[in-house]
C-alpha cells in the first residue's frame, strides 16, 4: 500500500520578485513550504515557488472586482491546503520633500504599504484562522526613526506597525499578527541607489554598530522563525532587525 503524500502548508508572499521577496521564497522552499508568490512584475530568472500570481496591490485596493479575481485565483491554487502564513512584503518607497509630495504620491504609498496589507489579511482571514496561521508584515526602521525626504514612506510604515499591534489585539489570538522592522538591507535597489557613491555606502555600513548592513536572507530567516507554530506566544510584536543602529547615539557636538 502506498502512503498518501503529505499535503503542503502554504504561504503567500507579496513582492516576491524583489530582493527580500526572492530570499523569502528560497528559504521557505528550503523549509518545505508550498509558496504562492505575487508581484506586479514577473520574476527575472528562476523563482522556487509553486505558483506565481501577477498582482497590482494598488489595484486590489482601488478595484474590488479585480481584488476578488486575484483572491479567487490564489484560493484555487491553495485547493483547500492549509494557509499557514501571509507575508506582506511588497512596498513602494516614494521619496520627496514635504513641499513636493503630491496627492498621488500619498495615495499610492498608503494603498500599497498600508491598505493592501489590511485587505489581504481580511480576505484570507478564514484560511489563516482555520490553519492557526499568522501574518508577518514587513515594516521598516522608518516606523520609529527616519530622515529627510521619507515623510510618506515613514508614515506608511509607522501606520503598518501600529496596525500590526491593533490587529493582534482585535483578532484575539485567532490569527497571530507580527511585523519586522529592518534597517538598511542589501538589496539590488539599495545598491543601485549608491552606485558610484562608495564612500557614502561605506558610511551607511559603519553607522550600524555591527559594521555592515543587513542581508536579505536574514530577513527571510527571521520571517520563517516567526511563523513557526512553536512561536505561538509571539503576537503583536514589531521586531527590530537593525544591526544595533537604533541603540546608537550620534553626538553632533
Amino acid at each position: 500500500m502506498t502512503k498518501l503524500a503529505k499535503q503542503k502548508n502554504y504561504v503567500i508572499i507579496t513582492g516576491a520578485s524583489g530582493g527580500i521577496g526572492r530570499a523569502m521564497v528560497k528559504i521557505f522552499h528550503e523549509n518545505g513550504y508550498g509558496i504562492i508568490a505575487t508581484d506586479i512584475n514577473p520574476p527575472q530568472g528562476e523563482l522556487l515557488c509553486d505558483y506565481f500570481v501577477i498582482a497590482d496591490l494598488q489595484k486590489t485596493v482601488e478595484d474590488e472586482q479585480y481584488a476578488d479575481e486575484i483572491f479567487t485565483q490564489i484560493r484555487e491554487y491553495l485547493n483547500d491546503s492549509a494557509l499557514v502564513a501571509l507575508i506582506n512584503n511588497a512596498a513602494v518607497q516614494i521619496l520627496a520633500k514635504t513641499d513636493d509630495l503630491t496627492r498621488d504620491d500619498w495615495q499610492k504609498t498608503l494603498n500599497v504599504n498600508l491598505l493592501a496589507p489590511f485587505l489581504w489579511i481580511q480576505a484570507f482571514l478564514p484560511e489563516l484562522e482555520s490553519a492557526k496561521g499568522s501574518v508577518v508584515n514587513i515594516s521598516s526602521i522608518h516606523a520609529k526613526l527616519t530622515k529627510k525626504n521619507f515623510v510618506a514612506y515613514a508614515t506608511s510604515k509607522a501606520a503598518l506597525s501600529g496596525m500590526t499591534k491593533a490587529m493582534a489585539v482585535d483578532l484575539g489570538g485567532r490569527v497571530r499578527v507580527n511585523a519586522i522592522e529592518p534597517a538598511a538591507i542589501e538589496t539590488d535597489m539599495l545598491k543601485a541607489g549608491f552606485e558610484g557613491k562608495l564612500e557614502l555606502y561605506q558610511q551607511l555600513e559603519t553607522c550600524h554598530p555591527i559594521g555592515r548592513i543587513g542581508r536579505v536572507d536574514e530577513v527571510a530567516q527571521l520571517t520563517v522563525a516567526m511563523i513557526n507554530e512553536s512561536m505561538q506566544f509571539m503576537n503583536g510584536a514589531c521586531v527590530a532587525l537593525d544591526g544595533g543602529v537604533r541603540s546608537r547615539l550620534y553626538d553632533l557636538g
